[in-house]
């Protein structure tokens, strides 16, 4: 079976250790986290949106609120993305009505959660339906070379940072990757959204992997032989059959991103060296791989690089504390930033 190790700082770093550690999550101010909405309330409809802020409560938890206050059954209740429990959050949740009449939406208001608009829609709000999220974090007690960090934040802006899927992808203490392992061995799991979390763990671990062999080549922002290249913004790609110097430059331009196999059934399009080590994935892997594929997930590309879109900051005056602000699409997580420029402590 897969030996597990979830520990997102056992993977490469792309621009080395962190000289600087600090603290984050002091209080859930400290992380503030908007969704960037990728669809509008058309007004009309068996459906209510509901725009909600939230602190120190997790997303699944308050669909089930939601559903018990209105008395529906929860499937009725549906958000696009996760959102951080220790955190100040907005984030957008749907509610199939269906005939029932339109409760006082206020009454759901306490000192944790606040609903910010209520309009009617005519579908279902589907996970992923975002373009992303728009981050505000503290850094507290930065300790280390001021320096080092500067450089890392200008570099992170022009350059990226590897799309690693952090650590709330597998729960606490690597939970949702742990169950993956019991029910690839035969435990059956009924519910489907629980199941839903274990396989996107497994499929999440495996990719993280990748790109850590990946990031270790030096090679997770320049092409090898037979790399798939996802246009940026897109789902398209193409094969790179040779990483000539268009390719690279290309990728230079952000034009086109490298991309690694999001584990399921099917056959990778990758070719030469890119096919060996996808290959090499599987025979390290078997268990989660054969997994995947009889749960029947299909395979999809997701991008080696990350871009931190409108990434800005400032410290104080005694270089303790840092503020940023960035946007990063959906499916991409705040925290693979925050590894590439501290060491974080909670």
């Amino acid at each position: 079976m897969t030996n597990i190790n979830i520990n997102i700082n056992a993977l490469s770093y792309a621009y080395g250790q962190p000289a600087c550690s600090g603290r984050i999550r002091t209080v859930p101010e400290d992380f503030i986290v908007n969704e960037i909405p990728g669809f509008e309330p058309d007004g009309e409809g068996e459906h209510v949106l509901l725009h909600i802020q939230k602190r120190n409560t997790n997303t699944d938890w308050l669909a089930k609120k939601i559903s018990q206050f209105v008395g529906l059954r929860q499937v009725d209740v549906s958000y696009a993305g996760m959102k951080d429990r220790n955190a100040v959050t907005t984030q957008w949740f749907s509610v199939r009505l269906a005939g029932k009449p339109e409760p006082d939406w206020m009454a759901l208001n306490s000192d944790e959660i606040t609903v910010l608009q209520h309009h009617r829609h005519s579908r279902k709000l589907r996970k992923g339906a975002l373009k992303g999220n728009r981050f505000k974090i503290v850094v507290r007690d930065i300790d280390g070379d001021v320096s080092d960090l500067e450089t890392r934040l200008q570099t992170i802006k022009e350059q990226g940072i590897p799309n690693y899927f952090g650590e709330q992808r597998f729960g606490i203490d690597g939970a949702n990757i742990t169950e993956a392992k019991t029910m690839f061995s035969g435990k059956r799991v009924k519910s489907h959204h629980q199941r839903s979390l274990y396989l996107s763990a497994a499929r999440s671990y495996i990719f993280n992997d990748h790109l850590s062999l990946r990031v270790g080549m030096a090679s997770w922002n320049k092409a090898i032989n037979g790399d798939v290249m996802l246009l940026s913004g897109t789902n398209s790609y193409f094969v790179a059959e040779i990483a000539d110097d268009e390719i690279n430059r290309r990728i230079d331009t952000f034009d086109i991103h490298p991309s690694g196999v999001m584990w399921g059934r099917g056959r990778s399009p990758a070719m030469g060296e890119s096919a060996d080590m996808e290959n090499a994935l599987k025979e390290k892997h078997a268990d989660f791989c054969e997994g995947l594929e009889k749960a029947g997930l299909d395979q999809s590309r997701r991008s080696l690089r990350l871009m931190v879109n409108d990434l800005g900051w400032k410290m104080d005056a005694d270089n303790k504390v840092l503020e940023l602000e960035f946007e990063l699409p959906a499916g991409s997580y705040a925290t693979s930033v925050l590894r590439e420029l501290v060491i974080a402590n909670v």
